[in-house]
């Protein structure tokens, strides 16, 4: 099951990779074809136009789409923003139990933010809701992806406390102490 479930969080920060990609060549080709069409007018000849219409909202679009595929392959990596402060100055029971309880509200948090987002995505689906650019882009596609990236970070979330009541430490713990002591060795 852990090799599965590792599976699916390193297949979403794959995904994730590719929107920020996917971001890159649009972009690309965006300043590449201004080039040429700037070129082209200096020698006196037609334009060609090359463009990617709707470029902004692809854009946005991907930018959700890998911030959110991502979630849970950087819960898990432990660079999510969190107090460790307050942890560190806690014994190890208090600690755990802070941490199961912040885990239960994350739980809930992206619970609701899963709900949401799928139910936007099949609001969307029923009425046939589309982007307001260029290209008449489905909204559900990109709603569905960002609700399948809180899926991810639910499952992930639900996973971490899992472990944490098991007795073991969880990923994010583990991460955060490599760092440290990859730090207190004098790597970097």
């Amino acid at each position: 099951m852990r090799r599965i479930l590792d599976s699916v969080y390193a297949g979403g920060l794959i995904a994730a990779c590719a929107a920020m990609v996917t971001i890159a060549v649009l972009v690309m080709v965006q300043v590449l074809g201004r080039i040429i069409d700037r070129a082209v007018i200096l020698v006196g000849l037609e334009p060609p136009g090359i463009s990617v219409p709707s470029l902004s909202e692809f854009g946005g679009f991907l930018f959700v789409a890998a911030a959110c595929l991502a979630l849970p392959a950087t819960l898990r990596a432990g660079v999510h923003v969190r107090v460790t402060l307050a942890l560190g100055l806690m014994g190890p029971r208090l600690g755990r139990a802070l941490a199961a309880l912040v885990l239960l509200a994350a739980i809930g948090l992206s619970a609701f933010a899963t709900w949401h987002s799928i139910e936007q995505a099949r609001d969307s689906w029923v009425f046939g809701t589309v982007a307001f650019g260029m290209l008449p882009v489905p909204l559900w596609l990109p709603q569905g992806v960002m609700g399948a990236g809180f899926a991810l970070l639910l499952l992930a979330l639900a996973d971490e406390l899992a472990t944490l009541m098991r007795g073991s430490e969880p990923a994010f713990r583990r991460a955060e102490a490599g760092r440290q002591d990859n730090q207190a060795e004098g790597g970097h």
